[in-house]
């Protein structure tokens, strides 16, 4: 390692655990891009940040090829043509909603953010560190990436692919210098609970069957992600990942979460399953058939108009 700055990109900086990662990268000797879409919360993470500590705020719309290319071009001219160290790939969401009911507009969305424009991004940047042979990619992917819980069925299917990328880009790249590290994060406390929330909140309408326990499960999350730990844990693991002679292919934290995973991964589905519908009350009583007239919902739960 030279006395230059590594230099690393954080997708999603604006907030949550992409915010917390780029000023704790930064003040470990990083030279940290934060980039976002929200210009004005780039400018202000970089107000934070201060001159002690470098950081470039960057914007980058992850779901659009132009701001990808132009990000990658404005990367090319910071560093001169030699390209970023490390890659952390965190930009990502999800909505709280039953598959009956969600969208096909909002399950593309979510796949738009959390795959295609993960695989965008990644493609950008991933030559010049195959030119230098060297790199890091860090991948945030979600334990929803290695089991489901009811009403995130959709998201938790975008970091299941998330997973299998990973799995593949890590074995394709090692050959050419590039170390892929998948960050599996449990509950956490940023905004992802609220914001997941407040999207899922049109299919909590009154004459939903899954009303009751929707609300009941909203309840649930807000207490969990108030008692969850802050992001230090995920930007610890993070910094492990991008400086560590040797990285870890998975990185699952808080440990209390991953030791809950393990738990229901290791008993027979069935009774997984029961513990689940248990706690969320996922059962008759709070569930009702609630007759859908003929026409009333079109392909994917999205209302026909």
């Amino acid at each position: 390692m030279t006395d230059r700055k590594p230099i690393v990109l954080i997708t999603g900086a604006t907030g949550g655990i992409g915010r917390h990662a780029a000023l704790y990268l930064a003040e470990r000797g990083f030279h940290v891009i934060a980039t976002g879409r929200n210009s004005q919360n780039l400018a202000a993470l970089a107000s934070e940040a201060g001159g002690a500590r470098q950081l470039t705020p960057l914007r980058l719309d992850v779901t659009d090829a132009a701001s990808i290319a132009g990000a990658a071009e404005a990367v090319d001219r910071l560093t001169g043509g030699r390209g970023i160290d490390v890659l952390v790939n965190n930009a990502g969401y999800g909505d709280m909603a039953p598959i009956e009911m969600i969208s096909d507009a909002d399950v593309r969305a979510n796949y738009e953010t959390n795959v295609f424009g993960l695989l965008a991004v990644t493609r950008a940047f991933l030559p010049a560190m195959r030119a230098r042979g060297r790199g890091r990619i860090i991948n945030i992917s979600s334990l929803g990436g290695i089991f489901t819980l009811p009403f995130y069925g959709v998201y938790n299917s975008t970091k299941y692919a998330l997973e299998s990328l990973s799995n593949a880009m890590r074995v394709e790249l090692r050959p050419l210098g590039i170390e892929v590290s998948i960050i599996e994060p449990g509950a956490i406390h940023t905004s992802f609970t609220s914001s997941s929330i407040e999207t899922g909140n049109k299919y909590q309408t009154p004459d939903s069957p899954y009303a009751q326990v929707l609300a009941h499960y909203t309840g649930l999350a807000k207490r969990l992600d108030r008692r969850a730990p802050d992001p230090r844990v995920i930007s610890k693991a993070i910094h492990h990942a991008a400086a560590s002679r040797r990285p870890r292919a998975r990185y699952a934290v808080p440990l209390s979460a991953r030791l809950g995973i393990a738990f229901l991964r290791a008993l027979p589905t069935r009774w997984a399953d029961a513990i689940l519908r248990k706690v969320t009350r996922m059962d008759r009583k709070h569930l009702k058939a609630a007759p859908v007239a003929p026409g009333q919902l079109g392909t994917g739960g999205a209302p026909v108009t």
